[in-house]
Formats: C-alpha cells, structure tokens, sequence
C-alpha cells in the first residue's frame, strides 16, 4: 500500500465523517499537525471530539476549527492560552472533559495498548474523581481512569521513510508518538521523506505499521506560543 499522500486533504479524504472522535498531536504550538487541521476546517466536517493536550491558541491550530465551531468537544489537560476555547466552555457551547495532564497521556497510550482501564492517585478527592469508581490498594485510594482510543490521529513528525517510520525532534515528541498506536487510521505530515530504510532502526520512534498515511510538509510554519525576552540592558548587567 502506498502510504505517502500528495496533499493533507487527499490524505484525509475519504476519513473524515461527522460526529467523529479526533486525536491531535503535539504540545501547545510545538508539533502540531496543521496541514492535517487546515485540511479538516476545508471538509467542513462537524460535531467532532477532539483529543489533544491544548486546543492551540486564538487563529492557530486547533484553535482554527473552535472558529468555525466543528469542535463539540474536547478532551483536553489546559486550555489556558485560547480565549475562544474559554469562552465557548463558560456559554455552553464547547463541552469539555479536563483531565491532569499525566492523566490523559496515559489514557491515551493505554488505548494504543489495548488497556481499557487502569488506576491512579492522580485525582483522588477531586472534582476528577466524581461520577468514576475509587478503589483501595494497600493504604491508598485509586481512581479509575478509562484507556482513550480515537476514530484518527493526526501527528506531525519531522522525518518518515516511505514506509511510515517516524522521528519526531525534541518537544514534538510528545503525545504523537502516544496517538499514532492509539486511533483506528493514523496519519502523519512529515517535514522530510526519506526511501525506505534509511532511517537506522534504533532511531525510529514510531514504527510504519502504527500509520497508514503520510503527507510531506516541507517547512512548515512553527510559532512561539509565548515570546519571553529580556530587554538589552538587562543583558549586558548579567
């Protein structure tokens, strides 16, 4: 089968459904797929559940389809660096299920490992805990968190072979990698396309049977979530 697709929408052309369950890479504007998310915003697709440690900022990831309000929900850890999000939470619109950060990386590599639950103290007394069962291990509750499996992931990584293998680059390794085993089609934008067996095995962070589709997406626009600078002067005290 041949996985590398010419274009994001081609690669997601006959995936995308209403009412579908989404998985998006990434960690606030740091490997995040936006190719793939331009692609869904074009399909006008609606209703989807989002899964994704952020929803982007204002304008900019997945920020683009809370615009457009194909978003009805999301799964997410923080939302603090998207007003759009905020305030579509606080007027009802946007349903939201939050979960500690630790929390949903793990529900979503149990997913990709075919765990559907596991126990943390993570929560225990909280507002996470309510509505969900606590057990008791030696001396310490347990809550039960659920293992999280989605309809597609869609990830960016920096390099895959024609087979699908992937590297990620430093802070966009995190929740791709998780992603890609954990949603029935996977599909990756790569930033550079290699013939198959170049990259050395012990450097492959995703194995090519975990996705099905790839996308080339040569240097694509990477944005600082937050700028913090300090101002000339202070650099010549220190």
């Amino acid at each position: 089968m041949r996985k590398l697709k010419a274009t994001a929408a081609e690669a997601l052309a006959d995936v995308l459904s209403d009412g579908m369950t989404v998985m998006s890479g990434g960690f606030g504007l740091c490997g995040i797929p936006t190719s793939l998310i331009e692609a869904i915003r074009l399909s006008g697709v609606k209703d989807l559940t989002v899964i994704s440690n952020n929803a982007g900022v204002d304008g900019y990831g997945l920020g683009i389809l809370l615009e457009t309000k194909q978003i009805r929900k999301m799964v997410s850890s923080y939302v603090g660096e998207n007003k759009l999000f905020a305030e579509q939470f606080l007027s009802g619109t946007l349903e939201l299920e939050f979960n500690p950060q630790g929390t949903l990386a793990e529900r979503i590599r149990a997913g990709g490992a075919g765990i559907p639950a596991f126990y943390t103290k993570t929560g225990v007394g909280t507002l996470i805990a309510e509505g969900k069962e606590v057990r008791r291990f030696g001396e310490s509750d347990y809550v039960m968190e659920t293992g999280l499996v989605a309809d597609l992931a869609i990830i960016h990584a920096f390099k895959a072979d024609s087979e699908g293998n992937l590297v990620y680059r430093k802070t966009a390794r995190n929740f791709n990698p998780v992603m890609a085993t954990a949603a029935k089609l996977t599909v990756a934008e790569v930033e550079h396309i290699v013939p198959a067996g170049e990259i050395d095995p012990d450097h492959v962070h995703t194995p090519g049977i975990f996705v099905q589709r790839i996308v080339h997406v040569p240097n694509p626009e990477k944005r600082i979530e937050q700028r913090t600078t300090r101002t000339r002067a202070q650099k010549e005290t220190a």
